[in-house]
């Protein structure tokens, strides 16, 4: 009876021109009505909620999207930006290398260049002391013949004073002790000239072993500025300087030239510390050009000189090994060789698509994925900086961009840490 309380039994009067008819409407069918109607009412409610929030929804994601997108634009351009600077620093490193360099070279010649002036001044001491001595010598000679005439001829007059007086043996005396008296003298003078040559020649050597001091000095701190830092280089990488600097040496046996140790000496016996200290400069100045061959032929460059974003690294994927670093850009960007080599292969591989393969000194091997055009051949010989390939999309690729990799002795290695190693120093 609730039920015909709410819903009371209506009565729908329909009439025309010649007929009048009703339709009942009993309280369950008015309850159906009113739920029906409550129904499509909360439906159109609920309805016009959601697609509300959806708009709100919609709004904020685009606005945040727009904020990403600004944020990651921003981040290339400083990236960018960054990235101009440090090649602008790589360069100028460069150039400071290259100065000091051609610095030591210099300094290298002045030093030879005092070692020989030292050693024609050793040779003229010598000189002048034997002239010297043989000067005393002669002096000598000369007191003890002026002391023998003297006694000879102070025996002659008192033999002949008495009776027989010969003025002219005393004048040929006197006139003989005259010239032996002129010659002492000149002697004497002779002795004080080479005494004071000698003296002005010690003089000139002291400041001359005081300039290759000095010359020493700025020698030994150019090494130290220019070796360290490639040294720190080579372990960063994770490479062995000292098996590294033997493999060079066998490649490069030649010998002579100025870097030769010193060994000739004006007295034939132990070198001099002097020489000892030249001899340890050009064995380290030896180093140093060991060490450039070294970077040369180990790929511490990077593959590309434009703008490009870096999209993965080395290590694990997706659950399998990524073994290189991927560098994107515009299709067709100029790859270049990280370090002379020569290219074992160039052709199609797999999943790598368009792939060169450069092998480089030390059982270091380089690879460029994915490529789009080849600009070299298997079998040439390439140097650090050379193009050798165009950027692309070919093999198993989600979009153009490089795969580099450096492999030592057919294992895998983050080419990333080369990269870096070599940021400072070139």
């Amino acid at each position: 009876m609730l039920l015909e309380k709410w819903f009371p039994e209506r009565r729908l009067f329909l009439r025309s021109d010649t007929d009048t008819r009703f339709i009942r409407l009993k309280p369950h069918t008015q309850l159906m009505i009113a739920g029906c109607g409550a129904l499509v009412v909360g439906w159109a409610i609920i309805v016009t909620a959601v697609l509300f929030m959806d708009s709100i929804g919609s709004g904020n994601f685009r606005e945040q999207a727009k904020r990403d997108q600004e944020n990651y634009q921003l981040r290339l351009n400083t990236l960018s930006d960054e990235r101009d600077q440090r090649s602008a620093e790589a360069l100028a490193a460069q150039e400071r290398f290259t100065a000091a360099l051609e610095q030591i070279s210099l300094m290298q010649s002045e030093l030879l260049s005092a070692e020989t002036r030292s050693r024609e001044l050793e040779t003229g001491i010598e000189v002048i002391q034997s002239t010297l001595r043989r000067t005393m010598k002669e002096r000598d000679e000369a007191r003890t013949e002026l002391e023998r005439v003297t006694a000879d001829a102070d025996a002659y007059v008192e033999s002949t004073v008495a009776q027989d007086l010969n003025t002219e043996g005393v004048e040929s005396i006197v006139t003989a002790l005259a010239e032996t008296a002129a010659e002492r003298d000149e002697l004497f003078v002779q002795a004080r000239e080479a005494v004071a040559i000698a003296d002005n020649m010690e003089l000139e050597l002291k400041l001359l072993e005081e300039m290759n001091d000095q010359i020493f000095t700025q020698l030994e701190d150019a090494m130290t500025v220019s070796v360290e830092p490639l040294e720190k280089m080579f372990a960063s990488a994770g490479l062995s300087t000292d098996a590294l600097l033997q493999e060079v040496k066998r490649g490069y046996t030649g010998l002579g030239g100025p870097t030769l140790p010193l060994t000739v000496t004006t007295s034939g016996g132990e070198l001099s510390p002097e020489m000892k200290r030249a001899n340890a400069l050009l064995s380290q100045l030896d180093r140093l050009n060991m060490y450039r061959i070294a970077a040369e032929t180990t790929p511490f460059a990077v593959p590309y000189k434009t703008a490009v974003r870096y999209t993965s690294g080395f290590g694990m994927r997706w659950g399998r090994m990524h073994r290189g670093a991927d560098f994107a850009g515009p299709h067709g960007t100029d790859i270049f060789a990280t370090a002379d080599g020569v290219v074992i292969h160039a052709g199609w591989s797999s999943g790598y698509g368009k792939l060169i393969k450069i092998q480089h000194a030390h059982g270091i091997e380089t690879r460029y994925a994915h490529l789009a055009k080849f600009r070299v051949k298997k079998g040439d010989r390439v140097s650090r900086g050379q193009h050798i390939g165009d950027m692309g999309n070919t093999g198993r690729s989600t979009g153009t961009h490089l795969h580099y990799e450096v492999r030592i002795n057919g294992r895998a290695v983050n080419p990333m840490k080369f990269i870096k190693a070599a940021r400072d120093v070139f």
